[in-house]
């Protein structure tokens, strides 16, 4: 397939820019069956069976954006894409001219940050100290570029998980979005079986596809841990009958690069440059709740390859007609694996 197929027209009012009143107020496109049916988010309990096992991805998001002044006197607008380990990592950098390894780019704080090398178009930089720290104290939440506006203390606590535990993600699992403890209590009182992975979302959900051959792109490395309760919690479901439910794309990404040629998960931690698109035979999951992606990305090729690229431009077609809100802060789908 090519990148053309995975084109669709949005009307722009339908790009949330801000989080809903509360997090369980979202709608909810039930797309389990030709049959759609327009629900609420506080519906998905009830579609819920016991014994099922639900994964959520517990990344948390960095404070990922930063400036800083180079060597030259320029200023530099940086992206953290992924951290290689606490004193280095991989960055996109807004500059007027390509800055040479061993320059330096000077935070606010006095701080020196190394260019280490170029990786193509991202760049490796180095710390004094702990990256996780510095982020924290002087960087700003990496919203997406569709949502225009500057990151508030209500984006700061909105654009993260109730769950969210550990940092290295530079954006939001957001199908996690519209979980407060109340739902969650509820899916726990329907009988079924939460748990936990952690991938860190990076540079691949926002990066465009820039090849129309599909086959030329190459997705961005991204780091995942797939626990030992988890991988305990899969056989147990199986055995059961019990079905595979991914909260968000990433955990379904996560689960579909650590499993075996046997079907098998084992822990681990690891990463990935898994690329899924129709014709991906998949091996885990069963069931995907998911936002509504952009035109033209990797994730719109990933459910579409779950759920079957015809369907889901039905189910998007039914989604625009009925006024549902797209991505990050809009509203959700359920989808079956076709």
């Amino acid at each position: 397939m090519r990148l053309s197929d995975f084109d669709y027209h949005l009307p722009e009012h339908l790009i949330a820019q801000h989080p809903p009143e509360a997090r369980a107020s979202s709608r909810l496109l039930d797309a389990r069956s030709s049959l759609l049916a327009d629900r609420l988010i506080t519906d998905f309990p009830s579609l819920i069976g016991q014994g099922d096992l639900l994964i959520f991805n517990d990344t948390r998001v960095l404070k990922a954006r930063l400036k800083a002044r180079r060597d030259s006197g320029g200023v530099a607008e940086i992206m953290v894409v992924r951290i290689i380990d606490e004193c280095h990592v991989e960055a996109l950098l807004r500059v007027s001219h390509a800055p040479k390894p061993e320059s330096r780019l000077v935070l606010a704080d006095g701080g020196v940050l190394r260019v280490v090398a170029r990786r193509g178009e991202f760049y490796v930089l180095e710390a004094q100290s702990s990256f996780y720290a510095l982020l924290e104290r002087l960087g700003s939440l990496p919203l997406p570029p569709y949502i225009e506006h500057d990151a508030t203390s209500d984006d700061e606590a909105r654009y993260q998980t109730v769950y969210a535990k550990h940092p290295g993600a530079v954006a939001a699992p957001t199908a996690g979005l519209h979980f407060d403890q109340n739902l969650l209590a509820r899916i726990d009182a329907a009988g079924a079986i939460r748990s936990t992975l952690t991938l860190h979302v990076g540079a691949g959900t926002f990066l465009p596809v820039r090849h129309e051959d599909l086959s030329q792109h190459v997705m961005h490395e991204e780091t995942y841990d797939i626990p030992a309760e988890l991988a305990q919690a899969l056989e147990r479901t199986r055995a059961a009958g019990g079905r595979v439910i991914a909260i968000g794309t990433t955990s379904l990404r996560a689960l579909e690069s650590a499993v075996d040629e046997n079907g098998r998960i084992e822990p681990k931690r690891s990463t990935t440059q898994l690329f899924i698109t129709p014709g991906y035979r998949f091996k885990v999951v069963d069931v995907l709740l998911t936002n509504f992606h952009l035109p033209k990305s990797t994730l719109l090729m990933l459910v579409s390859a779950f759920a079957g690229p015809a369907f889901i431009r039905r189910a998007y077609a039914h989604a625009i007609e009925q006024q549902y809100r797209f991505f990050s802060y809009g509203d959700a789908m359920l989808l079956k694996r076709a």
